[in-house]
């Protein structure tokens, strides 16, 4: 018989096993619990259940994990590892640290489809989906490498579209939150996408309790959909729709992502179109000035280009922050995660 992931499976999926074949039910949290909190990677080293049932998840699983390739620390403390994947493929996570909250940002795509000009994660194409417990695997590895601190948020704003890989992300959302496994509380999860209108629709009937995060970057249609070519099929009329819709079944704003790019979208046209669009949106808006890569020829605007937009925003009382990028030196800033994907 072929083994199984057990990082795959829920608690609960774990628990009516374990019943079909005759051990109680109390099982599966202590094992869940080694799995996930004490971050055990041998099935004969978890105690607290019999040697029979150890036996039994040695001949039917095993546990997956992803390897560490290399690890690199920004000058700001950010740091950005690189991951290997069964398969040979590789994928980049974020690390974050501030006082009182560890952020990091995880892949949920080896490549990406979409081609968002901006950003060099889908330079090389879309290769596949990352598995659910792939995607948890990279919140495990991390975990083990900044002991004695810990996770406390995840947002998925690293390579991939995360809403174009729905089911995975769900599942390992769910594994997150389990209260035997990592026990991440609901609104420490973020999901941000480019505009997949109905997974954001989706969101909104499930109401998970995630927060959620748009790339907007202009509210003209020609030019979003110059920079990001999914606002062709989802213009931002669709897009808004699907927007407010998620606020109201989450009772929590949306947020905006706007790269400001000199000489594209931050114009005081730009910045009062921006003002119009969000008037009756429940939101709040990250501007976050272009990270220039050697891709493009686009640059970062000046300080007085971004205090200008920024002040219009001001005194039209809409709510933002002006983000300051981190990791910019290790290329792990917005847009730059670009692992290499070939075995």
């Amino acid at each position: 018989m072929k083994k199984q992931n057990i990082n795959e499976l829920f608690c609960e999926e774990l628990n009516r096993l374990f019943l079909r074949e005759g051990f109680k039910a109390c099982h599966a949290p202590k094992v869940f619990k080694a799995l996930y909190r004490q971050r055990e990677t041998d099935f004969s080293r978890i105690s607290d259940v019999s040697q029979k049932l150890r036996h039994f998840l040695e001949d039917r699983f095993y546990i997956s994990s992803v390897d560490g390739k290399e690890r690199q620390k920004s000058q700001d403390g950010a740091e950005k590892f690189l991951f290997s994947l069964a398969d040979g493929n590789t994928v980049e996570s974020v690390y974050i640290p501030e006082p009182g909250r560890h952020t990091l940002c995880v892949s949920s795509q080896v490549g990406c489809k979409f081609g968002c000009t901006f950003c060099v994660s889908g330079r090389n194409g879309f290769v596949r989906h990352l598995s659910a417990s792939e995607i948890v695997g990279q919140v495990l590895a991390v975990n083990k490498m900044i002991v004695p601190e810990t996770i406390s948020n995840v947002t998925f704003m690293g390579t991939g579209e995360p809403l174009d890989n729905y089911q995975n992300l769900m599942r390992a959302i769910h594994i997150m939150r389990d209260s035997q496994g990592l026990y991440m509380a609901k609104r420490k999860i973020s999901i941000s996408t480019c505009g997949i209108v109905p997974g954001i629709q989706k969101l909104s009937e499930e109401a998970k309790g995630v927060r959620l995060s748009v790339s907007l970057h202009s509210t003209d249609n020609t030019v979003r959909s110059s920079l990001m070519p999914i606002n062709n099929t989802y213009p931002l009329e669709m897009l808004k729709e699907s927007m407010q819709a998620f606020t109201r079944a989450e009772g929590m704003p949306v947020f905006l992502e706007y790269i400001m790019i000199q000489g594209l979208n931050i114009s005081g046209a730009d910045a009062r179109s921006l003002v119009l669009f969000v008037q009756d949106l429940d939101c709040k808006i990250n501007l976050i000035p272009y990270n220039p890569s050697p891709y493009c020829s686009w640059k970062s605007p000046d300080q007085a280009e971004i205090d200008a937009f920024r002040i219009i925003l001001e005194e039209s009382g809409v709510f933002y922050w002006l983000r300051k990028s981190r990791g910019r030196d290790i290329s792990a800033a917005c847009g730059l995660l670009h692992a290499s994907i070939r075995p």
